[in-house]
């Protein structure tokens, strides 16, 4: 076990690496950095003609290494963060990119795993549901439900939240985990209901687009399972059929599902962005569109590198799970 994730961490650093260079590249793609976007506010908003904010946005470009070439920028990048574990400045925010990673970071993977383990728990309960009553009514809805949570995009779902509580319902207190009393108050039982208040949207929408998933994986491999072979045995032999459903065919079929864990918690994660992108919340998602707004790549690199590190993380989780539940599974080295 200790040689396999050994193994899987160190040929993860090549891929990281690559999926650096890539990141780095594209966000650099379009023309103009974050010296022009200071130009363009010295113009516009201060007053400034073009001549002196050409000049101050040239200054500000040497300052801090904009006009060093792409690829002297990027390995200067990777090297103190290798050797100094320094992410880069955020010129927009005025703040080391650790901080603004410390600080963000934690708040997104919360939300993440709450929607992960929700979605989990309610779309493998919904899926043996749905496979023990084939072609009935249950499984029709939740059929359904799962088209549904599959097909509408989650930003959609998002904007159409964001309509209903801010017209209908005249919530204004969205884009904050907590009114303005709570913000810096001790944790008590009342500032957690306020925080649960503030977050529901975005746990609930991310959770429906990640229950789908998992029910409609979780009911195929179940009515595949209900026909083998060992389970008409296990039906011959006088079982219940509930014993035959949650004993022998449920384990074996979690299998797939867990495998595919390793994609879900990322898909998570990126469903959390997408909807926190929408309701303005303090988390990844508006931090990487607004540095992508501005030029401000290394806010938008650093945090690109660590949703791909998730990915591979969720893989490699997966793969020491699925080992642990089966025993015929063997690890490389185990």
């Amino acid at each position: 076990m200790l040689r396999f994730l050994v193994t899987r961490l160190l040929s993860a650093i090549p891929l990281l690496l690559i999926l650096s260079i890539v990141t780095f590249a594209i966000i650099q793609a379009p023309p103009g950095n974050y010296a022009d976007y200071i130009r363009s506010q010295l113009m516009n908003l201060g007053g400034a003609s073009f001549e002196q904010a050409d000049a101050q946005a040239k200054a500000y470009a040497v300052a801090h290494g904009l006009d060093k070439p792409l690829v002297i920028q990027y390995f200067n990048w990777i090297w103190n963060m290798v050797s100094k574990g320094d992410f880069g400045y955020s010129m927009y925010y005025n703040r080391p990119v650790g901080e603004i990673v410390a600080e963000r970071l934690p708040r997104t993977l919360i939300l993440a795993l709450v929607c992960h383990i929700l979605a989990s728990i309610l779309g493998i309960s919904f899926g043996i549901l749905a496979a023990t009553r084939q072609y009935s009514w249950v499984d029709t809805i939740l059929s359904g439900i799962a088209f549904l949570g599959m097909t509408i995009p989650r930003f959609l779902m998002a904007l159409i939240m964001v309509y209903l509580l801010v017209f209908h319902f005249n919530i204004s207190e969205i884009g904050n985990f907590f009114s303005p009393r709570y913000g810096g108050a001790p944790w008590s039982w009342d500032k957690f209901v306020d925080l649960v208040k503030h977050v529901w949207p975005v746990v609930a929408i991310a959770t429906f687009g990640g229950l789908a998933y998992n029910m409609r994986v979780m009911r195929g491999n179940l009515l595949d399972t209900l026909n083998a072979q060992y389970i008409e045995t296990a039906r011959a032999k006088g079982l219940r059929e509930s014993a035959v459903v949650m004993r022998h065919a449920v384990p074996n079929a979690l299998h797939p599902l867990i495998m595919y864990q390793g994609v879900v918690l990322p898909y998570m994660l990126t469903g959390e962005i997408e909807v926190a992108i929408i309701f303005a919340l303090p988390t990844v998602g508006p931090a990487i569109v607004g540095s992508m707004h501005v030029g401000d790549v290394y806010v938008t690199a650093t945090f690109m590198l660590v949703l791909a590190a998730t990915l591979i993380v969720g893989n490699i989780i997966a793969d020491m799970l699925l080992a642990a539940l089966d025993p015929r599974i063997k690890l490389g080295g185990a």
